[in-house]
């Protein structure tokens, strides 16, 4: 008797464990009855904001990466302060960086007309980071989704865990390394940078110290990128094609004009280099392995279940 009771303890456990492993699960129909219409609705907004600037998409990406490097893909970026927390917008990777946050309200706005109260402002910014990839011409994915939001931002938790533009290859794999994410997944992530530009603060020490940098391209940046002055003036991440996602992101490395300190590290005779060197010789080698690491990254830390909300305002809780 003690020994059935047991098991049906075990059974029963195993049941609750199974339940709550699989409730922790993102699955790529989870609003497929709840809210059909989200994927038309979402890309509807992003395509028309897209082709009102071509570099939003980039700037669209750069937030899904930079809200789920900081505790999980939970939305905690679009979060102003509060008199409860400092949120990450001010953080150093975002200051006067971050940007995209008015497409996300207006993508909000337009989920919650036909859907209100279901769709996470997390799972938003996963749908949006994929058809601004694919708008500018990169490969598409079956994006998984059921996050929810947080309800708190962490302004340090910003500064400590993404990498900045200065990082060292060790610097980089250790910072994607803490995310769950491979040396493969940091250098096919990196490919993001195939598209967007960056801020004449963050590529002047490049371009005006390093020697592992061709020099008509150091000299052609200097053009727009003073020796001490124009922080803010921006040139673009890939020398060839800015607002299209292909591969020459990674030609450019090969040819010593990565614009960014971090950038270039990949190729630098350094454990990275033949992969990028594959990645020149194989763009869909690089689609399929992007499609991979960022599903991957879209796993990071969710809120499911109970945990978190659904916002009815990306920028403040309910």
């Amino acid at each position: 008797m003690a020994s059935s009771s047991l098991r049906y303890s075990a059974i029963a456990l195993f049941l609750l464990l199974s339940l709550s492993s699989s409730s922790a699960q993102l699955t790529t129909n989870f609003y497929g009855s709840s809210c059909p219409n989200v994927f038309s609705t979402i890309r509807s907004v992003v395509q028309s904001a897209i082709a009102s600037e071509r570099r939003m998409g980039a700037s669209l990406l750069r937030l899904f990466f930079h809200d789920c490097f900081v505790n999980g893909c939970d939305a905690s970026l679009f979060l102003d302060d509060t008199s409860n927390f400092t949120g990450e917008k001010n953080a150093i990777p975002n200051k006067n960086s971050a940007r995209g946050f008015e497409v996300i309200d207006r993508i909000k706005t337009a989920v919650e007309n036909v859907c209100p109260g279901v769709v996470s402002c997390a799972d938003i910014l996963a749908i949006t980071a994929r058809d601004s990839v694919v708008i500018l011409g990169g490969p598409t994915w079956s994006v998984k989704l059921g996050r929810r939001d947080s309800r708190t931002a962490s302004q340090s938790a910003a500064n400590n865990n993404i990498p900045p533009a200065t990082s060292s290859l060790s610097n980089l794999i250790s910072k994607f390394s803490a995310q769950g994410l491979s040396t493969r997944d940091l250098v096919a992530l990196a490919g993001a940078h195939t598209i967007g530009v960056a801020r004449c603060t963050n590529f002047r020490a490049r371009i005006y110290n390093e020697t592992n940098i061709d020099r008509s391209f150091a000299q052609l940046r200097k053009g727009n990128c003073p020796s001490s002055s124009g922080d803010n003036n921006i040139a673009p991440l890939d020398l060839q094609t800015p607002t299209s996602f292909d591969n020459n992101y990674y030609k450019n490395l090969v040819s010593l004009k990565g614009l960014l300190h971090s950038d270039q590290q990949l190729y630098s005779n350094g454990s990275t280099s033949s992969q990028v060197k594959s990645y020149v010789n194989s763009p869909s080698s690089f689609s399929s392995d992007f499609v991979a690491a960022i599903i991957k990254m879209g796993d990071i830390s969710p809120l499911t279940g109970s945990n978190g909300e659904i916002r009815k305002n990306c920028r403040k809780t309910n």
